[in-house]
């Protein structure tokens, strides 16, 4: 094995173990939490049925409404048909925490609108997944896979789901985390969660589908849905993604309102698409945007967001772009290293000029710091969304969480602890000094003196890495075993970053990351799609239950 980069031991790709990242009594009140599933052993392939909606596009799907063909109702039924056939049976991959009871009256109303009025957009009448971090006001619950939230009913729509359902979208149920969005424990195992249980990728049910988005990555991938919505703070969104074989956009902080989302990290946190292609991605993302009064960062968006994000899938978008090759990412795994020349010989057979390599002089510098700025915001943070829920709140404060889980253990920690969860309690307000000091010093060496250097001075249009290797088989005793990855430079600048599949290794999806300057997505979707339309690397997981098989 390669050696593993040394600023991974700080990144919170490695020091979260992801991040590149009681229920059974309720059964009767709420189906989805069936008591959680753990990795099973080693069993012949399942055999899968075809789905008359594999792969198909939001395009494809309003095709189908407009002749026809489907209605709203018909996708919900079908959708949670497969849901049922696939992810609570089969293979059963087990990557939804909880479904909508009122999609399929949602979807009723929705098609009565379009016979009347027409559609409000590409997303009428569209299924959609979010991750279980993400407030919706209905009789779903808001998680974080935690059940030290089992029963929390949001009271307000978070931003996120308000701007889906104003598109037109379906909210069709909740998917599985890495519980708390992989924050609680530096040995965690990424898709496994106290309330959900353990999710698997679809590509093969014994290795790891990343996380901390890790129920979104299977569930897209596996087509139980359109489209689905996960959330960042360092690789939550792009590893899932490139683990899972789907096409991952992490905004600039701020492009998305976090009003309504179980934080982390104020600093760097973010919700973005997560979808079989770039063109769908672009699309859902600019339904997302949007300034919300209840989220500061999102001010800074106005004049620089679009509604209409598609407007800049090009496939002859790579033609005289400047791309980057950030290789201090690379170096970690042989295989991966051989595909992503592949993907940049690709990049310049379509026209674009590399400049190779384009590092990061401040490569390496702002990891430990990254984790310092976790531990104070966590904390402040994450009481801050308890006191906005409320008298519901099961609990109040984190360390009514950390206590909950001591007194759960059994439930709630049984392969890892939350010693982050401790460390985070131990820190004081976002006054003092040492976080002050922390969170200057990080934008100034990711942003200015990082990324914005970088571009500046060899005047790129965005800079390319490998998004990580391989899924690593999931280890329940050990927790992850992540090789490598390319977020953090992104992450802690708060800049947008885009995962596209760039190939295969093994039977499992490696992806290729394009990131740059903050509000750079036009720039990076015309980019990533571009290189979509020349490689199609995209395949359909087949399920299997090793890799090897079959």
């Amino acid at each position: 094995m390669s050696k593993k980069p040394s600023h991974l031991s700080a990144n919170r790709r490695s020091f979260l173990k992801s991040s590149l990242i009681g229920a059974a009594a309720l059964a009767p009140l709420y189906p989805a939490l069936a008591a959680p599933r753990e990795i099973a052993p080693s069993r012949p392939d399942p055999e899968i049925k075809p789905f008359e909606l594999d792969e198909i596009t939001i395009a494809g799907l309003q095709e189908g409404m407009n002749s026809g063909r489907f209605t709203a109702h018909a996708l919900v039924e079908r959708y949670s048909g497969r849901i049922e056939e696939i992810d609570k049976s089969g293979p059963a991959i087990n990557s939804i925490i909880e479904m909508n009871p009122d999609a399929p009256a949602i979807a009723d109303a929705l098609d009565k609108e379009l016979k009347e009025k027409g559609p409000r957009g590409p997303l009428h009448g569209i299924p959609v997944l979010i991750k279980d971090n993400i407030d919706t006001a209905d009789k779903m619950m808001t998680t974080a896979g935690s059940l030290a939230l089992l029963g929390s009913h949001p009271q307000q729509d978070s931003f996120v789901a308000q701007k889906l359902r104003s598109a037109g979208a379906v909210i069709l149920g909740k998917t599985n985390l890495s519980e708390w969005a992989n924050i609680r424990s530096s040995h965690s195992t990424s898709g496994w969660s106290g309330l959900g249980g353990l999710t698997k990728n679809p590509y093969a049910l014994d290795r790891n589908p990343c996380g901390s988005s890790s129920g979104t990555g299977a569930a897209v991938s596996a087509n139980l849905c359109a489209v689905g919505i996960g959330t960042e703070t360092d690789g939550s969104i792009v590893c899932p993604s490139s683990a899972n074989g789907l096409a991952g956009i992490k905004p600039t902080v701020g492009l998305v309102s976090r009003s309504g989302i179980v934080p982390i990290s104020h600093s760097q946190d973010g919700a973005g698409p997560m979808c079989r292609t770039v063109r769908d991605a672009a699309i859902l993302l600019g339904a997302l945007t949007g300034v919300d009064p209840a989220d500061s960062a999102t001010v800074a968006n106005s004049g620089k967001s679009y509604n209409d994000y598609a407007q800049f899938c090009n496939p002859n978008g790579l033609k005289g772009a400047r791309i980057g090759v950030a290789r201090k990412y690379f170096g970690f795994n042989d295989a991966v290293d051989a595909l992503m020349e592949q993907s940049l010989d690709t990049m310049k057979q379509q026209g674009a000029t590399l400049i190779d390599p384009a590092d990061i002089e401040t490569f390496g510098k702002f990891d430990d710091t990254e984790l310092l700025i976790f531990m104070y915001e966590l904390k402040a943070d994450l009481n801050a969304y308890l006191a906005r829920l409320g008298p519901i709140a099961p609990v109040k404060t984190l360390k009514d969480v950390i206590d909950f889980n001591d007194r759960n253990r059994q439930k709630e920690m049984p392969h890892f602890g939350q010693d982050l969860f401790l460390k985070s309690e131990a820190k004081g307000p976002l006054t003092e000094k040492a976080y002050l000091d922390a969170l200057e010093k990080n934008h100034q060496l990711a942003r200015t003196e990082g990324i914005d250097a970088t571009m500046d001075k060899y005047h790129l249009d965005a800079m390319v890495a490998p998004t990580g290797g391989p899924a690593w088989l999931t280890d329940l005793i050990n927790g992850d075993h992540v090789a490598g990855g390319s977020s953090n430079a992104a992450a802690v600048a708060g800049y947008p970053n885009i995962n596209v599949t760039a190939g295969f290794i093994s039977g499992l999806p490696v992806g290729i990351s394009f990131f740059g300057r903050a509000w750079s997505e036009p720039t990076l979707i015309r980019l990533a799609y571009a290189f979509e339309q020349a490689t199609k690397a995209r395949q359909v997981p087949r399920f299997l239950s090793t890799i090897g098989a079959g």
